[in-house]
Protein backbone atom coordinates (compact mmCIF):
# COMPACT_ATOMS: atom_id res chain seq x y z
CA UNK A 1 0.00 0.00 0.00
CA UNK A 2 1.39 3.41 -0.88
CA UNK A 3 1.98 6.10 1.64
CA UNK A 4 -0.73 8.27 0.14
CA UNK A 5 -3.35 5.53 0.13
CA UNK A 6 -2.50 4.69 3.74
CA UNK A 7 -3.09 8.28 4.76
CA UNK A 8 -6.51 8.26 3.08
CA UNK A 9 -7.78 4.91 4.30
CA UNK A 10 -6.55 4.95 7.90
CA UNK A 11 -8.51 7.43 10.00
CA UNK A 12 -6.60 9.31 12.67
CA UNK A 13 -8.78 9.48 15.82
CA UNK A 14 -6.64 12.30 17.25
CA UNK A 15 -8.04 14.59 14.54
CA UNK A 16 -11.69 13.49 14.50
CA UNK A 17 -12.94 12.54 17.99
CA UNK A 18 -14.37 15.24 20.31
CA UNK A 19 -11.54 16.56 22.45
CA UNK A 20 -13.03 15.50 25.80
CA UNK A 21 -13.74 11.96 24.64
CA UNK A 22 -10.35 11.76 22.92
CA UNK A 23 -8.55 12.87 26.06
CA UNK A 24 -10.29 10.41 28.37
CA UNK A 25 -10.01 7.48 25.95
CA UNK A 26 -6.23 7.97 25.89
CA UNK A 27 -5.49 9.29 29.40
CA UNK A 28 -7.34 6.57 31.31
CA UNK A 29 -5.58 3.62 29.63
CA UNK A 30 -2.23 5.39 29.98
CA UNK A 31 -2.94 6.03 33.67
CA UNK A 32 -3.66 2.32 34.11
CA UNK A 33 -0.44 1.44 32.27
CA UNK A 34 1.76 3.71 34.31
CA UNK A 35 0.00 3.15 37.63
CA UNK A 36 0.38 -0.61 37.42
CA UNK A 37 4.10 -0.08 36.85
CA UNK A 38 4.26 2.22 39.88
CA UNK A 39 2.18 -0.22 41.92
CA UNK A 40 4.70 -2.93 41.04
CA UNK A 41 7.45 -0.69 42.43
CA UNK A 42 5.48 -0.15 45.65
CA UNK A 43 4.64 -3.85 46.12
CA UNK A 44 8.25 -4.75 45.42
CA UNK A 45 9.32 -2.29 48.12
CA UNK A 46 6.87 -3.88 50.56
CA UNK A 47 8.27 -7.34 49.77
CA UNK A 48 11.82 -6.10 50.35
CA UNK A 49 11.08 -4.09 53.50
CA UNK A 50 8.78 -6.58 55.17
CA UNK A 51 10.35 -9.88 54.11
CA UNK A 52 14.07 -9.07 53.92
CA UNK A 53 14.60 -6.05 56.16
CA UNK A 54 15.58 -2.42 56.53
CA UNK A 55 19.12 -2.93 55.18
CA UNK A 56 17.76 -4.44 51.97
CA UNK A 57 15.24 -1.61 51.62
CA UNK A 58 18.09 0.86 52.06
CA UNK A 59 20.02 -0.98 49.31
CA UNK A 60 17.24 -0.66 46.72
CA UNK A 61 16.72 2.95 47.83
CA UNK A 62 20.42 3.55 47.22
CA UNK A 63 19.92 2.27 43.67
CA UNK A 64 17.18 4.83 42.95
CA UNK A 65 19.44 7.41 41.21
CA UNK A 66 20.65 4.79 38.72
CA UNK A 67 17.11 3.49 38.16
CA UNK A 68 16.11 7.06 37.32
CA UNK A 69 19.01 7.25 34.87
CA UNK A 70 17.62 4.19 33.09
CA UNK A 71 14.22 5.87 32.98
CA UNK A 72 15.85 9.04 31.63
CA UNK A 73 17.49 7.21 28.73
CA UNK A 74 14.26 5.36 27.95
CA UNK A 75 12.48 8.72 27.86
CA UNK A 76 15.23 10.25 25.71
CA UNK A 77 14.56 7.86 22.85
CA UNK A 78 10.83 7.27 23.31
CA UNK A 79 9.88 10.84 24.22
CA UNK A 80 11.95 12.44 21.47
CA UNK A 81 10.64 9.98 18.91
CA UNK A 82 7.04 10.60 20.03
CA UNK A 83 7.15 14.32 19.28
CA UNK A 84 8.31 13.74 15.69
CA UNK A 85 6.27 10.58 15.13
CA UNK A 86 2.97 12.13 16.21
CA UNK A 87 3.35 15.07 13.84
CA UNK A 88 4.18 12.79 10.91
CA UNK A 89 1.15 10.64 11.71
CA UNK A 90 -1.02 13.75 11.96
CA UNK A 91 0.05 14.73 8.43
CA UNK A 92 -0.46 11.19 7.14
CA UNK A 93 3.26 10.80 6.38
CA UNK A 94 3.61 7.16 7.38
CA UNK A 95 6.83 6.55 5.50
CA UNK A 96 8.57 9.38 7.38
CA UNK A 97 7.04 8.13 10.65
CA UNK A 98 8.46 4.66 10.00
CA UNK A 99 11.91 6.10 9.31
CA UNK A 100 11.89 7.95 12.65
CA UNK A 101 10.70 4.80 14.42
CA UNK A 102 13.60 2.83 12.95
CA UNK A 103 16.14 5.52 13.83
CA UNK A 104 14.96 5.48 17.44
CA UNK A 105 15.84 1.78 17.62
CA UNK A 106 19.40 2.47 16.51
CA UNK A 107 19.76 5.27 19.03
CA UNK A 108 18.43 3.03 21.82
CA UNK A 109 21.03 0.36 21.06
CA UNK A 110 23.84 2.91 21.02
CA UNK A 111 22.74 4.31 24.39
CA UNK A 112 22.49 0.79 25.84
CA UNK A 113 26.09 0.04 24.88
CA UNK A 114 27.34 3.33 26.36
CA UNK A 115 25.39 2.73 29.58
CA UNK A 116 26.79 -0.76 30.07
CA UNK A 117 30.35 0.45 29.49
CA UNK A 118 29.93 3.32 31.94
CA UNK A 119 28.29 1.14 34.58
CA UNK A 120 31.00 -1.50 34.48
CA UNK A 121 33.71 1.19 34.68
CA UNK A 122 32.34 3.65 37.23
CA UNK A 123 29.32 1.95 38.81
CA UNK A 124 30.90 0.19 41.82
CA UNK A 125 32.68 3.35 42.96
CA UNK A 126 29.56 5.51 42.67
CA UNK A 127 27.51 3.05 44.73
CA UNK A 128 30.18 3.02 47.45
CA UNK A 129 30.14 6.82 47.67
CA UNK A 130 26.34 6.96 47.95
CA UNK A 131 26.43 4.24 50.64
CA UNK A 132 28.76 6.41 52.75
CA UNK A 133 30.97 3.37 53.39
CA UNK A 134 28.09 1.11 54.48
CA UNK A 135 29.16 -2.06 52.65
CA UNK A 136 26.22 -4.27 53.81
CA UNK A 137 23.99 -1.81 51.93
CA UNK A 138 26.32 -1.19 48.98
CA UNK A 139 27.01 -4.84 48.05
CA UNK A 140 23.40 -5.93 47.31
CA UNK A 141 22.77 -2.59 45.59
CA UNK A 142 25.57 -3.36 43.11
CA UNK A 143 24.12 -6.78 42.26
CA UNK A 144 20.64 -5.32 41.83
CA UNK A 145 21.85 -2.57 39.51
CA UNK A 146 24.07 -4.82 37.40
CA UNK A 147 21.09 -6.98 36.44
CA UNK A 148 18.94 -3.98 35.55
CA UNK A 149 21.67 -2.37 33.44
CA UNK A 150 22.35 -5.58 31.50
CA UNK A 151 18.62 -5.66 30.76
CA UNK A 152 18.57 -2.04 29.55
CA UNK A 153 18.13 -2.88 25.82
CA UNK A 154 14.89 -4.67 26.66
CA UNK A 155 13.63 -1.71 28.71
CA UNK A 156 14.49 0.73 25.91
CA UNK A 157 12.77 -1.42 23.28
CA UNK A 158 9.68 -1.78 25.44
CA UNK A 159 9.52 1.99 25.91
CA UNK A 160 9.86 2.68 22.17
CA UNK A 161 7.07 0.32 21.14
CA UNK A 162 4.75 1.47 23.92
CA UNK A 163 5.27 5.13 22.92
CA UNK A 164 4.67 4.34 19.26
CA UNK A 165 1.42 2.51 20.00
CA UNK A 166 0.29 5.41 22.18
CA UNK A 167 0.80 7.85 19.31
CA UNK A 168 -1.00 5.49 16.94
CA UNK A 169 -4.12 5.55 19.14
CA UNK A 170 -3.70 2.14 20.78
CA UNK A 171 -3.55 3.15 24.44
CA UNK A 172 -6.12 0.50 25.30
CA UNK A 173 -3.84 -2.25 24.01
CA UNK A 174 -0.97 -0.94 26.11
CA UNK A 175 -3.17 -0.79 29.22
CA UNK A 176 -4.28 -4.40 28.89
CA UNK A 177 -0.79 -5.71 28.27
CA UNK A 178 0.67 -3.57 31.04
CA UNK A 179 -1.72 -4.93 33.66
CA UNK A 180 -0.96 -8.50 32.58
CA UNK A 181 2.82 -8.04 32.54
CA UNK A 182 2.97 -6.19 35.86
CA UNK A 183 0.83 -8.78 37.63
CA UNK A 184 3.19 -11.46 36.33
CA UNK A 185 6.12 -9.32 37.47
CA UNK A 186 4.74 -9.09 41.01
CA UNK A 187 4.34 -12.88 41.08
CA UNK A 188 7.85 -13.40 39.69
CA UNK A 189 9.36 -11.03 42.26
CA UNK A 190 7.60 -12.81 45.11
CA UNK A 191 8.90 -16.17 43.92
CA UNK A 192 12.45 -14.87 43.41
CA UNK A 193 12.62 -12.91 46.68
CA UNK A 194 10.69 -15.18 49.04
CA UNK A 195 10.59 -18.70 47.60
CA UNK A 196 14.03 -18.80 45.93
CA UNK A 197 15.56 -16.45 48.54
CA UNK A 198 17.52 -14.47 45.93
CA UNK A 199 17.20 -11.22 47.88
CA UNK A 200 16.93 -7.93 46.02
CA UNK A 201 18.71 -9.48 43.01
CA UNK A 202 15.53 -11.54 42.57
CA UNK A 203 13.56 -8.32 42.21
CA UNK A 204 15.79 -7.19 39.35
CA UNK A 205 15.59 -10.59 37.63
CA UNK A 206 11.78 -10.54 37.82
CA UNK A 207 11.69 -7.03 36.37
CA UNK A 208 13.87 -7.85 33.35
CA UNK A 209 11.91 -11.06 32.68
CA UNK A 210 8.59 -9.19 32.75
CA UNK A 211 9.93 -6.46 30.45
CA UNK A 212 11.07 -9.11 27.96
CA UNK A 213 7.60 -10.64 27.93
CA UNK A 214 6.02 -7.20 27.50
CA UNK A 215 8.23 -6.38 24.51
CA UNK A 216 7.35 -9.67 22.80
CA UNK A 217 3.64 -9.01 23.29
CA UNK A 218 3.91 -5.49 21.83
CA UNK A 219 5.74 -6.84 18.78
CA UNK A 220 2.97 -9.41 18.35
CA UNK A 221 0.31 -6.69 18.47
CA UNK A 222 2.15 -4.62 15.84
CA UNK A 223 2.55 -7.62 13.56
CA UNK A 224 -1.17 -8.50 13.73
CA UNK A 225 -2.65 -4.98 13.28
CA UNK A 226 -2.40 -3.71 9.66
CA UNK A 227 -3.33 -0.17 10.70
CA UNK A 228 -0.08 0.19 12.67
CA UNK A 229 3.33 1.02 11.25
CA UNK A 230 4.57 -2.37 9.98
CA UNK A 231 7.62 -4.05 11.45
CA UNK A 232 9.09 -4.09 7.96
CA UNK A 233 9.54 -0.33 8.16
CA UNK A 234 11.83 -0.84 11.15
CA UNK A 235 13.87 -3.52 9.39
CA UNK A 236 14.22 -1.74 6.06
CA UNK A 237 14.83 1.88 7.08
CA UNK A 238 18.17 3.23 8.27
CA UNK A 239 18.72 2.95 12.01
CA UNK A 240 20.70 6.19 11.90
CA UNK A 241 17.74 8.33 10.82
CA UNK A 242 16.64 11.31 12.90
CA UNK A 243 19.01 10.92 15.84
CA UNK A 244 19.68 14.65 16.09
CA UNK A 245 16.00 15.60 16.16
CA UNK A 246 15.09 12.79 18.57
CA UNK A 247 17.87 13.87 20.93
CA UNK A 248 16.93 17.55 20.73
CA UNK A 249 13.28 16.92 21.55
CA UNK A 250 13.79 14.06 23.98
CA UNK A 251 16.65 15.66 25.91
CA UNK A 252 14.66 18.12 28.07
CA UNK A 253 12.32 15.49 29.52
CA UNK A 254 15.14 12.95 29.73
CA UNK A 255 17.36 15.39 31.58
CA UNK A 256 14.50 16.00 34.02
CA UNK A 257 14.74 12.33 35.04
CA UNK A 258 18.53 12.61 35.23
CA UNK A 259 17.85 15.63 37.43
CA UNK A 260 15.69 13.46 39.67
CA UNK A 261 18.67 11.13 39.99
CA UNK A 262 20.84 14.15 40.82
CA UNK A 263 18.36 15.28 43.48
CA UNK A 264 18.19 11.76 44.96
CA UNK A 265 21.98 11.52 45.00
CA UNK A 266 22.26 14.92 46.69
CA UNK A 267 19.71 13.91 49.33
CA UNK A 268 21.47 10.59 49.96
CA UNK A 269 24.80 12.37 50.41
CA UNK A 270 23.15 14.86 52.78
CA UNK A 271 21.70 11.98 54.80
CA UNK A 272 25.08 10.30 54.92
CA UNK A 273 26.73 13.48 56.21
CA UNK A 274 23.98 14.39 58.69
CA UNK A 275 21.99 11.40 59.95
CA UNK A 276 23.34 9.35 62.84
CA UNK A 277 21.09 6.45 61.77
CA UNK A 278 22.03 6.37 58.10
CA UNK A 279 20.16 3.18 57.17
CA UNK A 280 16.86 4.30 58.71
CA UNK A 281 16.68 7.57 56.82
CA UNK A 282 17.88 6.07 53.53
CA UNK A 283 15.14 3.43 53.85
CA UNK A 284 12.54 6.08 54.73
CA UNK A 285 13.57 8.28 51.82
CA UNK A 286 13.37 5.24 49.55
CA UNK A 287 9.81 4.58 50.73
CA UNK A 288 8.83 8.18 50.02
CA UNK A 289 10.33 8.05 46.52
CA UNK A 290 8.34 4.89 45.77
CA UNK A 291 5.09 6.43 47.01
CA UNK A 292 5.62 9.71 45.18
CA UNK A 293 6.83 7.76 42.15
CA UNK A 294 3.45 6.02 42.05
CA UNK A 295 1.70 9.37 42.50
CA UNK A 296 3.76 10.89 39.67
CA UNK A 297 2.80 8.30 37.06
CA UNK A 298 -0.90 9.22 36.55
CA UNK A 299 0.08 12.87 36.03
CA UNK A 300 2.72 11.66 33.59
CA UNK A 301 -0.03 9.74 31.78
CA UNK A 302 -2.01 12.98 31.51
CA UNK A 303 1.06 14.77 30.17
CA UNK A 304 1.84 12.04 27.61
CA UNK A 305 -1.76 12.11 26.42
CA UNK A 306 -1.40 15.85 25.96
CA UNK A 307 1.78 15.24 23.98
CA UNK A 308 0.04 12.82 21.60
CA UNK A 309 -2.99 15.06 21.06
CA UNK A 310 -0.92 18.20 20.60
CA UNK A 311 1.55 16.53 18.22
CA UNK A 312 -1.10 15.03 15.94
CA UNK A 313 -3.22 18.18 15.83
CA UNK A 314 -0.31 20.56 15.35
CA UNK A 315 0.82 18.37 12.47
CA UNK A 316 -2.67 18.73 10.97
CA UNK A 317 -2.87 22.49 11.63
CA UNK A 318 -5.54 22.19 14.37
CA UNK A 319 -4.08 24.34 17.13
CA UNK A 320 -7.59 25.00 18.47
CA UNK A 321 -7.98 21.33 19.41
CA UNK A 322 -4.49 21.22 20.92
CA UNK A 323 -5.26 24.25 23.13
CA UNK A 324 -8.58 22.77 24.25
CA UNK A 325 -6.87 19.52 25.25
CA UNK A 326 -4.19 21.48 27.12
CA UNK A 327 -6.77 23.29 29.28
CA UNK A 328 -8.50 20.01 30.07
CA UNK A 329 -5.24 18.27 30.96
CA UNK A 330 -4.09 21.04 33.31
CA UNK A 331 -7.38 20.81 35.22
CA UNK A 332 -7.18 17.04 35.65
CA UNK A 333 -3.52 17.19 36.65
CA UNK A 334 -4.26 19.80 39.32
CA UNK A 335 -7.05 17.70 40.84
CA UNK A 336 -4.86 14.59 40.94
CA UNK A 337 -1.98 16.42 42.60
CA UNK A 338 -4.35 17.98 45.13
CA UNK A 339 -5.46 14.49 46.11
CA UNK A 340 -1.83 13.42 46.54
CA UNK A 341 -1.13 16.39 48.80
CA UNK A 342 -4.14 15.70 51.02
CA UNK A 343 -3.22 12.00 51.27
CA UNK A 344 0.34 12.85 52.31
CA UNK A 345 -0.95 15.25 54.96
CA UNK A 346 -3.36 12.74 56.47
CA UNK A 347 -1.76 9.33 55.93
CA UNK A 348 2.02 9.67 55.62
CA UNK A 349 2.85 7.42 58.57
CA UNK A 350 0.15 4.89 57.61
CA UNK A 351 1.76 4.54 54.18
CA UNK A 352 5.17 4.11 55.79
CA UNK A 353 3.81 1.29 57.95
CA UNK A 354 3.01 -0.72 54.80
CA UNK A 355 6.73 -1.02 54.07
CA UNK A 356 8.23 -1.50 57.52
CA UNK A 357 7.33 -2.42 61.08
CA UNK A 358 10.19 -0.31 62.46
CA UNK A 359 8.76 2.68 64.34
CA UNK A 360 11.75 4.87 63.55
CA UNK A 361 11.34 4.25 59.80
CA UNK A 362 7.60 4.93 59.92
CA UNK A 363 8.14 8.18 61.83
CA UNK A 364 10.81 9.30 59.37
CA UNK A 365 8.50 8.64 56.40
CA UNK A 366 5.83 10.92 57.88
CA UNK A 367 8.37 13.63 58.66
CA UNK A 368 9.71 13.55 55.10
CA UNK A 369 6.43 13.40 53.18
CA UNK A 370 4.68 16.33 54.82
CA UNK A 371 7.05 19.12 53.70
CA UNK A 372 7.95 17.47 50.39
CA UNK A 373 4.33 17.56 49.18
CA UNK A 374 3.36 20.99 50.54
CA UNK A 375 3.16 22.51 47.02
CA UNK A 376 2.79 19.29 45.06
CA UNK A 377 -0.37 20.62 43.38
CA UNK A 378 1.68 22.68 40.90
CA UNK A 379 3.86 19.83 39.64
CA UNK A 380 1.26 18.14 37.43
CA UNK A 381 0.05 21.24 35.55
CA UNK A 382 3.65 22.34 34.89
CA UNK A 383 4.54 18.89 33.51
CA UNK A 384 1.50 18.99 31.21
CA UNK A 385 2.51 22.41 29.93
CA UNK A 386 6.06 21.20 29.30
CA UNK A 387 4.89 18.19 27.24
CA UNK A 388 2.58 20.46 25.24
CA UNK A 389 5.58 22.59 24.28
CA UNK A 390 7.67 19.50 23.56
CA UNK A 391 5.07 18.13 21.14
CA UNK A 392 4.96 21.50 19.35
CA UNK A 393 8.73 21.44 18.84
CA UNK A 394 9.73 24.01 21.49
CA UNK A 395 12.76 22.41 23.18
CA UNK A 396 13.84 25.57 25.04
CA UNK A 397 10.53 26.13 26.80
CA UNK A 398 10.34 22.42 27.58
CA UNK A 399 13.86 22.52 28.99
CA UNK A 400 13.11 25.45 31.29
CA UNK A 401 10.01 23.79 32.75
CA UNK A 402 11.52 20.32 33.15
CA UNK A 403 15.16 21.04 34.03
CA UNK A 404 15.25 24.13 36.22
CA UNK A 405 13.84 22.40 39.29
CA UNK A 406 15.85 19.12 39.36
CA UNK A 407 19.11 20.52 38.00
CA UNK A 408 19.31 23.86 39.79
CA UNK A 409 16.65 24.74 42.33
CA UNK A 410 16.25 21.54 44.36
CA UNK A 411 19.92 20.44 44.64
CA UNK A 412 21.05 23.93 45.65
CA UNK A 413 18.22 24.29 48.15
CA UNK A 414 18.89 20.83 49.60
CA UNK A 415 22.53 21.76 50.24
CA UNK A 416 21.72 25.20 51.66
CA UNK A 417 18.83 24.13 53.90
CA UNK A 418 20.66 21.05 55.08
CA UNK A 419 23.63 23.20 56.08
CA UNK A 420 21.36 25.72 57.79
CA UNK A 421 18.77 23.50 59.48
CA UNK A 422 20.16 19.96 59.39
CA UNK A 423 18.34 16.85 58.25
CA UNK A 424 14.86 18.14 59.05
CA UNK A 425 15.38 21.35 57.07
CA UNK A 426 16.47 19.83 53.78
CA UNK A 427 12.97 18.46 53.00
CA UNK A 428 11.65 22.02 52.67
CA UNK A 429 13.84 22.43 49.59
CA UNK A 430 11.11 20.70 47.58
CA UNK A 431 8.17 23.10 48.17
CA UNK A 432 10.45 26.14 47.82
CA UNK A 433 11.63 24.83 44.44
CA UNK A 434 8.00 24.19 43.41
CA UNK A 435 7.08 27.79 44.25
CA UNK A 436 9.97 29.18 42.20
CA UNK A 437 9.14 27.02 39.17
CA UNK A 438 5.49 28.07 39.36
CA UNK A 439 6.53 31.71 38.93
CA UNK A 440 8.60 30.77 35.89
CA UNK A 441 5.73 28.78 34.34
CA UNK A 442 3.25 31.62 34.84
CA UNK A 443 5.67 34.02 33.17
CA UNK A 444 5.96 31.73 30.12
CA UNK A 445 2.19 31.27 29.90
CA UNK A 446 1.28 34.96 30.07
CA UNK A 447 4.07 36.17 27.81
CA UNK A 448 3.54 33.45 25.24
CA UNK A 449 -0.29 33.64 25.18
CA UNK A 450 -0.32 29.86 25.33
CA UNK A 451 -4.06 29.30 25.51
CA UNK A 452 -5.08 31.54 22.61
CA UNK A 453 -2.53 30.47 20.00
CA UNK A 454 -3.75 30.87 16.39
CA UNK A 455 -4.97 27.87 14.41
CA UNK A 456 -1.90 27.53 12.21
CA UNK A 457 0.56 24.78 11.54
CA UNK A 458 3.82 25.31 13.38
CA UNK A 459 7.18 24.35 11.96
CA UNK A 460 8.50 21.11 13.50
CA UNK A 461 11.38 22.77 15.31
CA UNK A 462 10.13 26.32 15.70
CA UNK A 463 12.23 28.35 18.06
CA UNK A 464 11.13 28.99 21.58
Amino acid sequence: MSDGRAAKTIENPFLTLPVGRLFMSNALPMAVVMSTSGLLNVVDGIFVGRLIGTQALAAVSLAFPVVMLLTALTTLTGGGMSSVLARHLGKGARREAGAVFAGAHGLALALSAALMLGALTFGPGIVSVLAAGNEPVAAPARSYLLILILGAPVQFGLGLHADALRNEGRSGHIALLSVLVNLLNIAANYIAIVVLELGIAGSAIGTVAAQSLGLMLLLFVRKRDPALLPLGMIRNASWLTGWRQILALGLPLSLSFVGMALVAGTVLLAIGNTAADHGTYVAAYGIVTRILGLAFLPQMAIALTTQSITGNNVGAGRMDRASAALRLAIGYAFLWCLGVTLTAMRAGKMLGALFSDKLEVITAVGAIMLPMTALYTVTGPILVLAMHFQAMGHPLRTAVLTLMKPWLLTPVLVIVLNAHSGLQGLWFAFPVADAALLLVALTIVFRGRVFDAPSTTLRPMEGS
